[in-house]
């Protein structure tokens, strides 16, 4: 074999080798759970192609990833009879020990802010964090609503947003500042007090429509739009005043999730009633397209882009790939049986 050979062959095997690490291992993995096969899928988002099946334990409903896209932690959910997070290596594709959360049952909706797993305990009717680092839950506050259910967070930890399902309410929680040193007390500034680890925080309990569940706040951070699955409608916060300040009879009976697209021009709307995804547009408060994909539609998923969505039709078992620009339904990935709970693993 001549040097030029050599050269050739070595270079085409590294570009082949990179080309198989890549599609074994993408930058940016789609995260599938499948509540009665109890695993989850690592989804390679351009192929549209399953990569693995993990085991997470009993019920698994919602999951999100670690900042560094490694490591993902999945609810074990039951109503309150479980009390887990299950903990999966995304690079090694294999399930590590579920965290044990103890009296703080039903864990349901996740975040992961501040390299912490934030997390819904619904049994309890509490929210709590738990840092990876020391093994430990840290922190814990009762919200004293009934199936405290999801949750959201700002990047900087002072303010949390959950939707409390049975109470048909939504608890607008933000940390209270310390009171300066040497500043005198009065209405705006109690006399000091210990501060409990985590801080002091204020609730702000909104009523809004019945079964209220899926939300998400508007990437302008100016409002929260929450659908109500028992009445079919939308109530619109303004985060500002902590107010309703819209109902939109929007007819989505058992309405599930609620996503916004990345440039806010888009809200789509999961209805595990009808198995529609209603596309409003939030400026005209008016509905733009409903497409059919299924017998019930759940956890929805958007592209970063805002190029495609993915939507868990749960009782057709698969995950439908959404083109949001001419709004059709262009494809359907098999995750396993009843898929709901998605979201994206980010290698950094």
């Amino acid at each position: 074999m001549s040097q030029h050979q050599v050269i050739f062959s070595f270079v085409l095997t590294t570009i082949l080798g990179c080309t198989l690490h890549a599609q074994s291992t993408p930058e940016r993995s789609l995260l599938a759970l499948s509540k009665k096969d109890q695993t989850l899928a690592i989804v390679d988002p351009s192929r549209l192609k399953v990569l693995a099946r993990i085991p997470v334990g009993n019920d698994p409903h919602e999951v999100i990833a670690s900042s560094d896209g490694k490591t993902a932690y999945v609810s074990n959910y039951g109503f309150g009879a479980y009390n887990t997070l299950a903990v999966i290596d995304l690079a090694g594709k294999k399930a590590l020990p579920a965290i044990d959360l103890g009296p703080l049952r039903g864990p349901h909706g996740l975040a992961f802010i501040g390299e912490k797993v934030w997390f819904t305990a619904e049994a309890a009717k509490a929210i709590g964090s738990y840092d990876p680092k020391s093994g430990k839950v840290d922190w814990i506050l009762g919200t004293g609503q009934d199936r405290t259910h999801m949750i959201w967070l700002t990047d900087d930890e002072k303010r949390i947003v959950t939707t409390n399902v049975t109470s048909g309410s939504v608890s607008i929680i933000d940390k209270i500042p310390p009171r300066m040193p040497g500043a005198p007390a009065g209405a705006n500034n109690p006399p000091p007090r210990p501060t409990p680890p985590g801080g002091d925080w204020e609730q702000t309990v909104v009523k809004i429509g019945n079964g209220s569940e899926g939300f998400d706040v508007s990437p302008s951070g100016q409002e929260i739009w929450v659908a109500n699955a028992q009445d079919g409608t939308i109530s619109i916060i303004n985060l500002a005043s902590k107010t309703v300040t819209d109902t939109i009879a929007a007819n989505v009976p058992g309405a599930n999730r609620l996503k916004f697209t990345p440039d806010g021009s888009r809200v789509l709307v999961s209805s595990l009633r009808g198995g529609d995804l209603t596309i409003f547009d939030p400026s005209s408060r008016k509905e733009i397209k409903r497409l059919k994909l299924g017998h019930g539609t759940a956890g929805i998923l958007i592209e970063p882009n805002g190029e495609r969505a993915f939507v868990a039709c749960s009782p057709d078992n698969y995950v439908a790939v959404i083109d949001l620009k001419s709004l059709q339904d262009v494809g359907h990935i098999d995750v396993g049986q009843n898929p709901d709970g998605l979201a994206w693993a980010i290698v950094h």
